[in-house]
């Protein structure tokens, strides 16, 4: 129901014939950008802030621009981009170049055939054109542009900042994005200089140095001498001016990325349904980027995957089943409903066996197919299910509205309900959702609409467990005080007066920032059951009739549910990389320092 903004979504595509091929067979010039074109919209779950995209015409002569690339902000983005880049169809439409000829070269975008396109979440506050991907590092020498997105977020980006400006460099922009684009540029010029100095020593000259360099460059060099720098989550894309294509993911797989390879393209995704939709494919004949593996597209076409860093202990995100992507995926839409059958033991205890008397919902739309399973679930234990559409998504918060009493007035009515949908205090409602992040939404809105239908009980579901960590990884969840479940704890610890729990949680995080993650001993006092109590209590309006009771996913439930995607960290503490460890313990430190400030 809160929607956290979250990891970026990329989308790659490598035309391997002529562009005359594929305007026979398919009636267009434009193949490789209708098919980006697909391939981003069906990834706009993924980012709704901005989008760019980057292309290589390898058949530009010099003195034409031969890499471009369009960016644009804003829900409407992709539609924007797109309609700066393709003119319209001439009235005869494409033209076609007879069977066995090769069409005149075309120029900018429609004579090209390597394609990147991202979409954009920020997940660190900074807005604004400079921010939206892809990031471009021209020079005049084509193997040393370089064009990079990505799904990431880095931990450790002010030691990388640091060894950068060590050097002499001075990035211009202070982010993540940047830096990455810089360290890499710097390693791509160091590349191309290798092959200068191989050139010259074999006695080329001129042109033939050129066309050396961009037919030997080796991007897995560049890509081993940058990654290594960096700790944190990502899917790395990128282009050359020479025609190499790559992708790469980090070593504990924690982002997402597939990709499909056939004699027509080689093309690359977050998620895998936009590629099976977008090339009419089943799931088994696309694969996934392994940890610390990526994919390689020279200039010639020629592919292959090789390692660049060596895989870690795998840690492939676990809310990304639960509700990043899209449920459409074979996988994940079976994960989801395991996840919702997995709590139906749980919310028949909650309800005392009362089936007849108890009506069935979920807050749309996310939440839906875990829906779905907690129903199946219900019938498998021989109970005919009650199912009402009892709550709906209305309406958008209009940002121009900046005043706290009106926007709490607002939130009140982001959500409606369906009146007459329950029989007022006899029926309870069982009320499921994907997770139950800070609590906002259902103190200032959920709880009190629902409480309108006088229900005799109400039960809300969580079909993830209880989140009580920040992310680290490209998730907009930073700072500990935003989660319900830590302000419950810290709740909790005051009133039993445990404060020196609190202290010396503090002092471990500052003595060991990096050893472990401190924060972990703030719910080590306390069971799910009595932090469940303490949410309900303080995401409790004033004035609310129903009674309330909390249900949430179990950590085992999870990893039984989604056994191949083990990373955690949000429920657990455990966070893969030293970099989360550490800025997990700074958090604690944050709120210490400026929320409780002279508290203890």
């Amino acid at each position: 129901m809160e929607q956290l903004k979250h990891e970026c979504g990329v989308a790659m595509i490598r035309l391997l014939k002529p562009l005359s091929y594929y305007e026979r067979k398919y009636g267009t010039c434009r193949y490789g950008l209708d098919k980006l074109y697909l391939m981003m919209e069906k990834q706009h779950n993924r980012g709704q802030e901005g989008a760019g995209v980057a292309c290589v015409n390898l058949d530009a002569p010099a003195g034409e621009e031969y890499m471009f690339r369009e960016r644009a902000e804003g829900k409407d983005a992709i539609t924007e981009v797109f309609k700066k880049i393709v003119p319209p169809s001439s009235p005869e439409g494409d033209t076609i170049a007879p069977l066995g000829k090769e069409a005149s070269p075309r120029g900018g975008w429609e004579g090209a055939s390597i394609f990147m396109g991202h979409l954009r979440y920020s997940t660190t506050g900074k807005s604004g054109l400079q921010y939206v991907h892809p990031f471009l590092r021209r020079n005049n020498w084509r193997a040393k542009n370089l064009c990079l997105c990505g799904n990431f977020n880095m931990t450790n980006i002010d030691e990388v900042f640091h060894f950068l400006t060590a050097q002499g460099q001075s990035p211009r922009i202070y982010g993540d994005a940047y830096i990455t684009l810089e360290l890499m540029g710097h390693r791509l010029d160091r590349e191309a200089e290798r092959l200068f100095s191989e050139a010259k020593e074999q006695g080329l000259q001129g042109t033939d140095i050129t066309r050396y360099i961009d037919d030997l460059l080796k991007i897995e060099n560049v890509l081993k001498t940058t990654m290594s720098h960096f700790d944190g989550g990502y899917v790395m894309c990128g282009l050359t001016g020479s025609g190499e294509m790559f992708a790469v993911r980090d070593p504990w797989g924690i982002r997402p990325a597939f990709w499909y390879q056939d004699d027509e393209v080689v093309v690359l995704a977050s998620e895998r349904p936009v590629i099976q939709t977008t090339f009419d494919l089943q799931a088994e004949d696309i694969q996934e980027l392994k940890p610390g593996q990526s994919l390689i597209v020279r200039k010639n076409g020629e592919n292959h995957l090789q390692q660049i860093l060596p895989a870690q202990k795998l840690s492939a995100c676990s809310f990304e089943r639960i509700y990043f992507s899209r449920g459409s995926d074979r996988d994940i839409y079976i994960e989801r409903k395991r996840l919702g059958e997995q709590l139906t033991p749980a919310i028949m205890q909650s309800i005392g066996g009362d089936v007849t008397n108890t009506v069935f919902s979920y807050i749309p739309n996310t939440a839906e197919v875990a829906f779905y399973g907690m129903t199946d679930g219900i019938r498998k234990q021989n109970h005919d299910v009650r199912i009402e559409k009892v709550i709906w998504k209305d309406i958008k918060l209009r940002t121009f509205i900046t005043e706290g009493t009106e926007r709490n007035d607002l939130a009140a009515h982001v959500y409606d309900i369906t009146y007459g949908s329950l029989r007022a205090h006899e029926d309870n409602l069982v009320i499921i959702d994907d997770s139950i992040v800070r609590g906002t939404t259902l103190k200032e809105s959920i709880f009190k609409i629902l409480d309108r239908l006088q229900p005799k009980k109400i039960v809300m579901v969580s079909s993830s467990p209880q989140i009580r960590y920040p992310d680290y990884y490209g998730i907009d969840m930073s700072r500990l005080e935003e989660l319900c479940a830590f302000r419950a704890a810290i709740a909790l610890i005051k009133e039993r007066g445990m404060e020196q729990v609190i202290a010396q949680t503090y002092k471990a995080c500052k003595a060991e920032p990096v050893k472990a993650n401190h924060v972990r001993a703030i719910y080590a006092p306390f069971n799910v059951e009595e932090i469940n109590r303490k949410i309900v209590e303080m995401l409790r309006p004033d004035g609310m009739q129903a009674p309330v009771e909390l249900v949430f996913q179990s950590i085992e439930g999870l990893h039984r549910a989604c056994p191949n995607h083990p990373g955690d960290w949000y429920f657990t503490g455990h966070y893969p990389t030293p970099g989360g460890i550490r800025l997990c313990n700074e958090a604690f430190i944050n709120y210490v320092e400026k929320v409780l400030k002279n508290q203890l």
